[in-house]
């Protein structure tokens, strides 16, 4: 059969009549990836876990009128520094949706930052399932991928991680 083939448009028409299923036409097929639905459940809210360090965040996203509560705690309260309500803030900056949706969290593990973190992956995560066309947004801002630094173990014979312990020569 590879002697048959003398050009790329014969190798086209032999693929396409492999993969063509029996009786249609191959004129008509063509490949095109079916839209996102968005995936919500019966209050209308869009659900997603977010990881950071050791911190994991449960994020629900529903329509609304901008509010974020975090383990039952207003945003302001939970996170008080200006950089962490920043991180949480990010996500509705990028899609452009800053106000209109509601944002109930809750977080376990790790330290504030990592928290934010955490929650600012779930929301991302949130934001595309519940409304697909934010999702190019989103991945190009790189808030979908999950930052996966963490602290490294301890070893056997060393003080941290890596570091020795002090050397005496005498």
């Amino acid at each position: 059969m590879a002697e048959d083939i003398k050009s790329l448009d014969q190798l086209k028409d032999v693929v396409t009549d492999t993969a063509a299923p029996a009786g249609a036409d191959t004129d008509t097929i063509t490949e095109t990836a079916a839209p996102r639905e968005p995936v919500r459940d019966a209050a209308g809210r869009a659900y997603a876990t977010g990881k950071r360090k050791d911190a994991v965040a449960r994020v629900w996203v529903k329509a609304g009128s901008g509010k974020i509560s975090v383990n039952g705690k207003e945003m302001n309260e939970y996170f008080a520094r200006p950089v962490l309500q920043m991180i949480l803030r990010q996500p509705f900056d990028v899609a452009g949706v800053a106000g209109q949706y509601d944002v109930v969290a809750t977080v376990k593990g790790g330290g504030l930052s990592g928290q934010a973190g955490a929650v600012k992956h779930g929301i991302s995560k949130a934001l595309q399932l519940h409304e697909p066309s934010l999702r190019a947004a989103l991945k190009a801002a790189g808030f979908l991928t999950r930052d996966s630094r963490v602290v490294e173990r301890k070893k056997y014979g060393k003080a941290k991680a890596r570091r020795s312990f002090q050397f005496s020569k005498r």
